[in-house]
C-alpha cells in the first residue's frame, strides 16, 4: 500500500511501464498469441466459424478448422473441432477430432475425443478414442471405442465407393 521514496540516482519503474530497452506498445494494439503469424499454415490457430442461434442450415457443413454451433443444422458436420452450444440442434452425423456437446444431436458422432456435457442430449452411436460423459447428460445409443475412429470412416467410404 505504501511505497518508499527512491534514493537519489535510483531508477524508478512505474506500474504498467516496461523496463528500458523494450519496445513500448499498447495492449489494445497487440494481437493475441492465437492470431500471431506462424511459420506454416498448419501450425497456425484459426478463429472458429460460428453458427448463431438464429441460423438454420439445411445441408452438410464442412470445415478444416473449428466450428461453434449455437443454431440448427439439418445435415452432416465434418470439421477439425466442434463445439455444440446449449441451444444447438443437429440432425445428422458428426465427424471431428474434438467434439464437445452441450446441445442436442440426433445422429452418430465420430471423433477422437468426445465430451458430452451435463446439459447434452445425444440420440445415436458414438465412435471414439476417448469419451467423457458428465453427470446429467442424456445418451441413447451405442458407444464403441476405437484407436482411430476417423480412419475407420475413411475405410468405410473407400469400400462403399469401390463397387468391386
Amino acid at each position: 500500500m505504501f511505497t518508499k521514496k527512491p534514493e537519489p540516482g535510483e531508477s524508478v519503474t512505474k506500474i504498467g511501464e516496461r523496463p528500458s530497452g523494450e519496445a513500448k506498445s499498447s495492449p489494445f494494439t497487440e494481437r493475441p498469441a492465437t492470431y500471431a503469424k506462424a511459420p506454416s499454415p498448419a501450425a497456425s490457430k484459426m478463429v472458429p466459424s460460428i453458427i448463431g442461434e438464429d441460423l438454420t442450415i439445411n445441408g452438410n457443413v464442412n470445415s478444416k478448422g473449428e466450428i461453434q454451433v449455437d443454431g440448427d443444422i439439418q445435415g452432416d458436420i465434418n470439421c477439425g473441432s466442434l463445439l455444440l452450444g446449449d441451444k444447438s440442434h443437429v440432425s445428422g452425423n458428426v465427424v471431428a477430432e474434438d467434439v464437445v456437446v452441450r446441445g442436442r444431436v440426433v445422429g452418430s458422432i465420430r471423433g477422437l475425443r468426445v465430451t458430452l456435457q451435463a446439459q447434452s442430449h445425444v440420440e445415436g452411436d458414438i465412435f471414439h478414442q476417448s469419451l467423457a460423459i458428465e453427470q446429467g447428460a442424456y445418451f441413447e445409443g451405442k458407444s464403441r471405442r476405437s484407436d482411430d475412429p476417423l480412419a475407420e470412416l475413411r475405410a468405410e467410404k473407400a469400400a462403399a465407393a469401390d463397387p468391386t
